[in-house]
């Protein structure tokens, strides 16, 4: 008889409280994150002021957007601690500051990331450029809404 082999979950076990907010270009958490990859248990202490990632999780720049687009980006976590995010595509708005298709969640190795909050991030029509990390949060005409998560949905809630 074999042993039946189990993989190990990747997911949050606590909401990290994420923050993006203000005139300035920084997140926080407000609590302790405890998480799990490949079954394996870690934590990461609150971080107050952490530089927002312009880069995703693979390396590639973080895609700017103009007015009437957006995008999800994705929260991760590394058992190091490193905080890392994933961008979807980027997606046309509507004139009612609508996507015209909902963008999927992008692709992060689950083997190395635990993703823990994601986050839909608009320029509406009188946004200027935004560069995530760049831009502040509140900069004219650009929106962001945060949902802690501790398992992936299906898809992003954008409305």
């Amino acid at each position: 008889m074999h042993a039946q082999t189990i993989r190990g979950v990747t997911m949050a076990t606590t909401s990290a409280g994420l923050t993006a907010a203000g005139a300035e270009t920084v997140y926080d958490t407000a609590n302790v994150l405890h998480f799990a990859i490949g079954g394996k248990a870690y934590s990461k202490a609150a971080v107050t002021d952490g530089t927002t990632p312009t880069a995703d999780v693979d390396g590639n720049t973080l895609a700017t957007l103009t007015a009437n687009q957006g995008c999800v980006l994705l929260w991760l976590i590394n058992k190091s601690g490193t905080v890392g995010v994933a961008q979807s595509a980027v997606i046309d708005l509507d004139e009612s500051g609508n996507f015209k298709k909902v963008p999927d969640f992008p692709y992060y190795d689950e083997d190395t990331w635990c993703p823990f909050a994601y986050q839909v991030l608009k320029a509406g029509s009188t946004a200027g450029t935004i560069t995530i990390g760049s831009s502040n949060w509140n900069a004219t005409g650009f929106t962001n809404a945060i949902q802690n998560v501790i398992g992936m949905p299906a898809r992003p809630q954008v409305s």
